[in-house]
């Protein structure tokens, strides 16, 4: 397993709060920064470096002062995740099919960390990786949020749905909006990438396709838009019940 630079102050911050930062590199005139204070509380090697070394570790002169070591990304299985989920009353799991920026998913992942969503179910393959842009973009919630990798979606779903979950897919082409139907069970949403949306075979295997009514001129939302937007009805309409 290889080790990662995740750069950013907020991200840092998280990373070094969540326990998973080997070492924390920084400029000194930060000596006295939260982070770094917050490091020493944590027992978290801190080395002071200046511009250019911090440059070369993050690979970016957008590091902000700021660049975390961290332990390698860990995925969970999807029998993990449903065992985990199962344990709430009502469950909410997000599934992606085809986030391929990682900007998206970096932003997902904050959405999914905010709403407190149980889990992310992405592809092995074809799907962007856990790496350092998508931790940064997420502002260390990449640390909080399970995520679990899976070989073939409708597997899946086919055993989510053993285990009482609905599916809930977000398509334009729907005929029914997203605030049609009732979240008050377990629930798997899924949503796609913006240029191809989600797969016909994993639309085939939903048990409810909706979409997100738009009255502007630009007919798609990016992903992580998208996301944010059913997540957080999700959220609200639950706590009405």
């Amino acid at each position: 397993m290889n080790d990662y630079c995740v750069t950013g102050r907020n991200a840092s911050r998280e990373m070094v709060r969540s326990g998973k930062v080997k070492v924390l590199y920084t400029l000194q005139r930060f000596s006295s920064d939260p982070v770094v204070v917050l490091a020493n509380q944590n027992n978290v090697k801190v080395i002071f470096a200046d511009e250019k070394r911090l440059t070369a570790l993050a690979k970016t002169t957008n590091h902000q002062g700021f660049v975390s070591l961290v332990e390698a990304f860990q995925t969970i299985s999807l029998k993990e995740l449903i065992g985990k989920a199962k344990a709430k009353r009502n469950p909410l799991i997000l599934m992606l099919d085809g986030i391929e920026d990682p900007n998206n998913l970096g932003a997902i992942l904050r959405s999914a960390d905010a709403f407190g969503i149980d889990g992310i179910i992405i592809k092995r393959r074809g799907e962007v990786p856990l790496n350092e842009t998508v931790a940064r973009v997420s502002t260390g919630a990449i640390a909080y949020v399970d995520v679990c990798q899976v070989s073939n979606l409708s597997q899946a779903i086919s055993e989510l749905k053993d285990h009482g979950f609905w599916i809930v897919s977000s398509d334009g082409e729907a005929t029914k909006g997203y605030d049609e139907i009732d979240y008050d069970c377990p629930i798997v949403m899924v949503v796609g990438s913006e240029g191809f949306g989600i797969s016909k075979n994993v639309l085939s295997h939903s048990d409810f396709i909706v979409k997100i009514p738009m009255v502007g001129h630009v007919n798609s939302l990016n992903a992580s838009v998208a996301t944010g937007i059913l997540l957080s009805y999700i959220s609200v309409s639950r706590k009405s019940k």
